[in-house]
């Protein structure tokens, strides 16, 4: 429960991104940024129980692959955003490179989650490593679940 409360929060916070993005400057948004960064540290946090130890060696890893994984999102997102702006005109060559970009983007993803595993196996004990990529992938799962909300089929 405690979960779901903090992932429904975080997932509040992202959904109110792309309407702050309309209306407000740059540093805004990344101020909006943080913010959503240190809620999904703290629920982390939260259902990690970590031993003092762990704490040490985890969080380093941790911080590391929430700056790699931004890259991959960032590249998502201007894949949205071009795709916003053409989604209604699409050309057959244009639809071949959105489709191309999406695969590539997560391939890097499961490329990237599984570098991680060995740097997470050194900080973690197993059953925790699962715990952390459970709740990377209820979270994932949550803001895809808004996105593919938002977003329209090509026409």
């Amino acid at each position: 429960m405690r979960i779901r409360c903090a992932v429904i929060t975080l997932l509040l916070l992202s959904m109110a991104l792309p309407v702050l993005a309309q209306d407000k400057p740059a540093n805004t948004m990344q101020i909006m940024r943080e913010k959503i960064k240190a809620d999904k540290k703290l629920l982390v946090a939260v259902n990690m129980d970590l031993t003092e130890k762990e704490t040490q060696a985890f969080w380093p890893v941790y911080e590391s692959y929430q700056k790699d994984l931004g890259l991959l999102n960032g590249r998502m997102l201007a894949m949205i955003q071009d795709f916003a702006k053409n989604y209604q005109a699409m050309s057959d060559e244009a639809a071949k490179k959105l489709v191309g970009e999406y695969l590539a983007i997560e391939g890097d993803r499961v490329t990237l989650k599984k570098s991680y595993l060995p740097k997470l196996r050194q900080a973690l004990p197993e059953k925790k490593v699962a715990r952390y990529l459970q709740i990377e992938n209820k979270v994932e799962a949550l803001i895809r679940y808004e996105l593919a909300e938002g977003i329209p089929l090509v026409k």
